[in-house]
């Protein structure tokens, strides 16, 4: 499973590192173009933003990774280590069914592309273009099935009474 787990953590990284490499040479050669020869290419724009949504998405995705996601965290400070891992547990429940709900309606939005037909830029298919929204969510919805099922295990250790224990 590790071995499963550290692949998928790579396979994030380097389209990271591709998606971002290619939008800068692109993004500069379209400057270059623009300033120097007073043309451009008329599919980079568009190409550009989807490739912003990518990078957006997995970027969501590897920030998932360790629970370092945008979060505000106003109770930690307010309740017992043991309390906070109970209220985690249920965030990252809450968390995980949201995603996997936007994971699910963003299939059913690639498969209604898919069988109208519809293209994007440059030909390519829509749905090949829009295929990160379901796969990107419902990663980060396992991952956060995942964490809420730690967190609820490291839970149940601290409030399980001890043996010899009498109250």
């Amino acid at each position: 499973m590790r071995v499963l787990v550290k692949s998928v953590h790579r396979f994030e990284d380097f389209l990271l590192v591709v998606l971002l490499s290619s939008m800068i040479l692109l993004a500069s050669t379209q400057i270059l173009l623009r300033n120097l020869f007073e043309f451009g290419l008329v599919w980079a724009d568009p190409l550009l933003r989807i490739m912003v949504l990518w990078l957006g998405m997995i970027g969501a995705t590897v920030a998932s990774r360790d629970n370092r996601h945008i979060h505000i965290d106003l109770v930690s400070h307010f309740f017992s280590k043991t309390s906070y891992l109970l209220i985690q547990t249920f965030v990252g429940q809450f968390t995980s069914w949201v995603c996997l709900l936007v994971a699910w309606n963003g299939a059913y939005w690639v498969r209604l592309d898919f069988v109208d037909g519809l293209t994007g830029i440059l030909g390519i298919p829509a749905w090949a273009l829009e295929i990160i929204i379901p796969i990107t969510f419902a990663l980060i919805g396992i991952r956060y099935f995942l964490f809420s099922l730690r967190w609820g295990s490291l839970y149940l250790r601290r409030v399980k009474p001890r043996a010899g224990r009498s109250n």
